[in-house]
């Protein structure tokens, strides 16, 4: 169609709801001559081509005719641009090369992706970097394998059963790291990598940044979607301590790329992050402090649990310095000199290495959101309503970014939440109430629901049963004495409510645990189901059984 001939339209279309809307009217459209239509269902318009003095009655017809019976469409207002113009002047703003556009490549971007193309969508990606985000390259998958290192190297050089004798030989840490590396890369190829050409979705390479509400720029590429997506991650926070920036400090992703072992490492932090690392390298053979300023490990546990936690990994070597505040770090000849205020005392320690484990803070820096119109808090974090949308209603958010609760699980529920919410218009709200999270120390400590403390503030009255790891079966079997499982119910109803755990395999006790809180299950009927014996998981029901029993007094599987 010679452009001296052809017209650009623009027609009003009442009905649509969704980019399965979108689909259909445009089908419609093109089945009946128009050329490259493109819809736009939150704006209720239509552009598309015709040839000048096309009929435009046949367009109207085609839009009646895309309905079902319960799902009809109506032809509104109709414009035509002059004769010169093209679609893309005349209808830039129904001009999108995707209908989803994602910033980042990691587990919430994947998923929403993922969704998106399922529904039909069409999917464009921006990645900065390497592809796959944190959880595949430098979180979860390098941690925990890490961490499996350090637990076959610590069995191997004290085995707490008597007659078996094992010895650790050496520690050879490059030759880790390059397994470590591999299986990255064998899981980001198969997870991740291989799945884009199985779905169908274009990767495009670069830092993305707003334009204006509606466009991102990778590069030259000026980039516009009827949804967009920021799925950026969050990276580790560097507290403001005098010095600290000025010396060679670790985070999460630098401490799983050292090749030779620290003698000694004092962590920043006693959280999640810090604890698996740090007992992963103690069991190495290094040193290792953790400073928290918290005067407790995890306050908002059970005392019960936190102290076991504490007292297990003290057991092991670990030293805690809680209720501590650091006030410098600098360079002391080759190590690293901090300085810290404990029990009202000014003290000094000396270390090779230090750690920084004490929270993380979204990617958002290099997005230029005020030209998009999206807010921020004061963290940094975007400000969402409940169904994931910024304040640009075209823009929604997922994964660690929006600093909801750092685990891929959320993440990946997020991702696929945020894409029905954008493409199709569902404004649900995602359900957080359920949330199991473990930290992978040994023992595990492992949680979901309510603590005592939100309960209380909800408004229930909360009895619990406490089951310790000495009346466990399965934690007698595996020699590990700390710790143990708690089960918080409301008093009234007996429905539970929370579940702590810290024990061998408290992951896997957490997810029967889940369960039993999404199917609103009560204590009398965690008390009566049938648990496998010599598991962990037993201790679920113990705990329950000791709100109205002394389970120290029943024999096995009573």
């Amino acid at each position: 169609m010679n452009a001296r001939d052809q017209q650009v339209v623009t027609l009003g279309v009442d009905g649509m709801t969704c980019t399965a809307c979108e689909r259909r009217i445009e089908q419609a459209l093109a089945q009946a001559g128009a050329h490259r239509p493109q819809a736009d269902w939150r704006r209720g318009l239509v552009t598309f081509l015709i040839e000048s003095g096309t009929d435009l009655g046949r367009f109207r017809d085609a839009v009646r005719a895309a309905g079902t019976p319960d799902h009809q469409y109506l032809a509104g207002d109709i414009s035509l641009a002059p004769p010169s113009t093209s679609l893309e002047r005349a209808g830039a703003a129904d001009a999108f090369a995707a209908d989803l556009l994602i910033i980042g490549s990691g587990s919430a971007a994947f998923a929403a992706a993922i969704e998106a193309r399922q529904l039909g969508a069409t999917v464009i990606m921006i990645e900065q970097n390497t592809l796959g985000g944190t959880c595949v390259n430098i979180g979860c998958v390098p941690s925990k394998f890490f961490l499996r290192a350090a637990e076959v190297a610590h069995l191997a050089a004290t085995t707490p059963y008597q007659g078996v004798h094992t010895q650790l030989t050496q520690i050879d840490l490059p030759a880790l790291r390059a397994q470590q590396r591999q299986l990255v890369q064998d899981l980001r190829r198969e997870k991740y990598e291989e799945l884009i050409n199985f779905y169908g979705w274009e990767v495009v390479y670069g830092s993305a940044h707003f334009v204006d509400p509606e466009t991102v720029a990778v590069g030259q590429r000026r980039l516009r979607a009827r949804a967009i997506l920021i799925a950026t991650g969050a990276r580790p926070a560097l507290p403001s301590i005098p010095g600290l920036a000025d010396v060679p400090y670790l985070t999460s992703t630098t401490a799983l790329e050292l090749e030779r072992l620290p003698t000694t490492l004092v962590v920043l932090g006693a959280g999640f992050v810090a604890l698996e690392l740090g007992q992963a390298f103690l069991r190495l053979g290094t040193e290792v402090t953790f400073i928290q300023r918290r005067p407790r490990l995890f306050p908002e546990l059970e005392p019960e649990l936190a102290n076991a936690l504490q007292q297990a990994l003290t057991h092991q070597g670990a030293h805690f310095l809680l209720g501590t505040q650091v006030t410098r770090v600098e360079r002391s000849r080759d190590r690293i000199q901090v300085t810290i205020v404990h029990g009202g005392r000014t003290e000094t320690l000396h270390s090779d290495a230090i750690l920084v484990a004490s929270g993380r803070v979204p990617n958002t820096d290099t997005l230029n959101l005020p030209a998009a119109g999206i807010a921020v808090d004061n963290r940094g974090a975007l400000v969402l309503d409940a169904t994931l949308r910024t304040t640009n209603p075209r823009v929604y958010a997922a994964g660690d970014v929006t600093l909801a609760p750092q685990f891929v699980s959320v993440a990946a529920a997020q991702g696929r939440r945020a894409a029905r919410n954008a493409l199709l218009a569902e404004n649900q709200s995602l359900d957080l109430s359920v949330v199991p999270a473990v930290l992978f120390t040994d023992p595990q400590l492992a949680t979901v629901g309510l603590t005592r403390t939100q309960a209380t503030a909800a408004g229930y009255r909360v009895t619990s049963g406490f089951a310790p790891a000495t009346i466990i079966a399965r934690e007698r079997v595996n020699q590990q004495q700390f710790g143990g499982v708690i089960v918080l119910a409301d008093t009234d109803s007996g429905r539970l409510l929370g579940v702590q755990a810290v024990a061998s395999s408290a992951g896997e006790l957490i997810a029967a645990a889940t369960l039993a809180l999404l199917a609103r299950l009560s204590v009398s009927e965690l008390q009566n189901h049938l648990a496998p014996f010599l598991t962990t998981s037993e201790g679920l029901r113990l705990a329950a059984l000791a709100l109205t029993t002394d389970v120290a007094r029943l024999s096995c599987c009573a």
